[in-house]
């Protein structure tokens, strides 16, 4: 199973099932990280982590706080794929971690980052 990444008119395949997608707050400036899972269902979240809360940020009654994160499982159904918008004004843009290996992606402005289950 692997991942397939489509951004700036490049695509990538990382030879993976999964893998943690994480980024900074632009706001707050507080980390979020999530774990998912690549299958041929599409993709699914293991786990999601804050590392604070702020205005409209609050972890969920759910979470619990451990090692300095809010952990808990969003509850949501397979994705067919993930957009993250590359606005180029936040800072910084998402990382994308799988195998030992990460990636900066959508830092500048330009077209959504799309991120999918492949074979």
């Amino acid at each position: 199973m692997s991942i397939c990444v489509l951004a700036g008119g490049k695509a990538l395949t990382l030879g993976a099932a999964l893998f943690t997608l994480s980024w900074t707050h632009s706001v707050e400036k507080i980390r979020w990280e999530e774990d998912w899972r690549a299958t041929p269902a599409g993709l699914e979240i293991v786990e999601a982590r804050v590392q604070g809360s702020g205005a409209g940020m609050e972890p969920p009654p759910d979470a619990h706080f451990e090692d300095g994160w809010w952990r808990y499982r969003p509850s949501l159904p397979p994705q067919s794929e993930l957009a993250l918008a590359a606005s180029g004004a936040t800072g910084s843009g998402w990382q994308l971690c799988a195998a030992d290996e990460c990636h900066e992606l959508g830092a500048s402005a330009g077209k959504p980052v799309i991120v999918r289950y492949c074979e």
